[in-house]
């Protein structure tokens, strides 16, 4: 898996602050709309990042988990609110605190940490523009295609017969990855199915055909710390 923190952030986070939050299942971390005070460190267990569009649609732009900043793009806004809504997905859910003025204030103290910030960052924001780029050029079917070579990325598991993303998924939360309905996301299963593409067994996706998935959207084959779904 992509090193998703440098050593030396990652040693700054973990150290300089101590409130811990457990957030059980179903629990928002925080909804959009909110004053933005602080950030989170994901310490166990798993959170979506969605924002709910004016007609009620749900796009899902992370799962994020262990050693994942969420809250992250308020900082260095004065009077920022959460644009996006973190939902815990297990009751493992656990988080390290974050009071965004004072990582402000260390961040401004310590030049190396700041860069290092800077530079995760930057990934970040690439990240986001790739997935946006996916969603807005591709179309429907291009969403989709591109949400599971992404999972494949992120919870790919290397099996005799092809990439098994070991993330049990509904149709309804594909489809709020890829900004559309469960009816056409079943709709585009199916196709996938009868070519031998994927399979499905208990809610795991297996694909067997990536080079195909690639090719239906003309894969610009991004490395693979841009090409994920955290």
């Amino acid at each position: 898996m992509t090193e998703k923190l440098s050593k030396e952030l990652k040693e700054f986070l973990f150290t300089s602050f101590e409130k811990k939050l457990a957030v059980k299942k179903g629990a928002y971390l925080f909804q959009e709309g909110m004053v933005a005070s602080d950030i989170y460190l994901v310490l166990n267990g798993s959170f979506k990042i969605s924002k709910v569009t004016p007609d009620g649609q749900e796009l899902t732009l992370r799962l994020c988990s262990r050693e994942d900043l969420v809250g992250e793009l308020t900082l260095f806004c004065p009077g920022a609110i959460y644009m996006l809504s973190a939902r815990s997905m297990d009751d493992k859910g656990e988080v390290i605190v974050i009071p965004k003025l004072e990582l402000e204030r260390k961040l401004a103290e310590n030049g190396q940490l700041a860069l290092e910030f800077m530079k995760w960052m930057s990934l970040h924001f690439r990240k986001t523009q790739t997935k946006f780029r996916d969603l807005v050029l591709n179309g429907r079917k291009g969403a989709l295609y591109s949400t599971l070579i992404r999972m494949s990325n992120s919870y790919g598991v290397l099996k005799e017969e092809g990439i098994l993303i070991d993330l049990p998924l509904t149709n309804q939360e594909l489809a709020n990855y890829c900004g559309t309905s469960r009816e056409v996301v079943n709709r585009m299963l199916s196709e996938l199915k009868k070519k031998g593409s994927i399979s499905v067994d208990r809610g795991k996706i297996t694909i067997h055909d990536l080079n195909f998935l690639k090719q239906e959207i003309h894969c610009e084959n991004c490395p693979d710390e841009l090409c994920r779904i955290d």
